[in-house]
């Protein structure tokens, strides 16, 4: 927005000064007018589409680094008011062009060359302030590069809320991170007609308002928009911006965050890697819960919902039963381990 307010009042300006000093001038015919105001809509023009094409996708700037563009804008045109000098000197010695005009030009010059610069100082700033960070030490502009990596939570990992419990480990560190469109895309799913999807959206909002209260974490809530036309690619281009993490537990945007080279954390994969290790040998005591397929197999559950086969529990349902691990099995949809019944 600013950006766009930047570039309007920009073209006006120069459209302004170069009509100031032309119909300053009397001695120009109205055909030069119209020829230099033309250069000038042009140039100013010509000025705006370059940065656009050539812009970078940032977040709006600060006042910060508006100020340092600025003031590289003004140096840079003061440097060049010594060229504009010495073209006016090197005119002077014709003596067909009137003293008062070549100074009315020189100024108009100057200043032109001086909205330019600013301008482009400004723009080049607000685009690319996160990487002044590397080329001036001690200058940063963003919170967010500042300490460790901030983390961004998706609208799945809210409704899940297991992140509350993560948070309560104290192993997240950094800002946690939730933007505004995840909360408007919570919103609407808790005043969806159907009731499952509505108490998913009062969960995910409820998870929220428990992040911020048990304040275990630095959560910000911020109001900025990415580029993308769903939540998930807004969400990918906001991690790029940020220069954060993604926790999700969206398969497909786990898989597109990571071909755009941004650290994912996937809670069913941390929760996947947490689950204790079973060892062959080991013993164990296990509820079996129900009969299992083979004619001597029950089977049962651990705590975090590892499935057990045991041999000789088929007649054992309901009963605690001490087991002796004999092998575990990987599959997709988890782990899988094998036991028999100790006599």
């Amino acid at each position: 927005m600013i950006l766009k307010a930047l570039r309007i009042l920009f073209l006006f300006l120069g459209v302004s000064i170069t009509l100031f000093f032309l119909l300053s001038a009397d001695r120009f015919g109205e055909g030069v007018v119209a020829l230099f105001f033309g250069i000038s809509i042009a140039v100013t023009l010509l000025v705006i589409y370059i940065d656009i094409k050539v812009k970078q996708e940032h977040k709006i700037a600060t006042f910060s680094g508006v100020l340092l563009g600025m003031m590289a804008g003004l140096l840079f045109a003061y440097a060049m008011s010594f060229v504009v000098d010495l073209a006016g000197l090197f005119l002077e010695n014709n003596k067909g062009i009137d003293e008062s005009l070549l100074r009315l030009g020189k100024d108009g010059v100057k200043l032109f060359i001086g909205l330019v610069t600013c301008y482009i100082g400004i723009s080049v700033v607000l685009q690319t302030k996160d990487d002044f960070r590397f080329v001036i030490p001690y200058v940063e502009f963003t919170k967010q590069l500042r300490g460790a990596m901030p983390t961004l939570l998706d609208t799945s990992v809210i409704i899940d809320g297991r992140v509350v419990d993560i948070a309560r480990t104290h192993i997240l560190q950094g800002t946690v991170i939730v933007p505004q469109f995840v909360i408007d895309e919570l919103q609407q799913i808790a005043d969806s007609q159907d009731k499952l999807k509505r108490a998913r959206g009062r969960r995910g909002l409820d998870i929220l308002k428990l992040l911020q209260d048990d304040g275990l974490v630095d959560l910000r809530i911020v109001d900025q928009d990415a580029s993308g036309n769903g939540v998930d690619q807004k969400l990918v281009s906001l991690s790029l911006e940020l220069k954060a993490r993604l926790m999700t537990n969206d398969f497909n945007l786990n898989k597109a965050a990571s071909l755009k080279q941004i650290e994912v954390i996937n809670l069913n994969e941390l929760a996947q890697a947490l689950r204790p290790v079973a060892l062959p040998g080991e013993g164990m005591r296990v509820k079996i819960v129900k009969k299992g397929e083979g004619p001597n197999q029950g089977v049962g559950y651990l705590e975090d919902g590892t499935m057990v086969v045991v041999e000789g529990g088929r007649d054992k349902v309901d009963q605690m039963l001490p087991i002796t691990i004999t092998s575990t099995l990987q599959t997709s949809a988890g782990k899988m381990i094998f036991a028999k019944a100790e006599e």
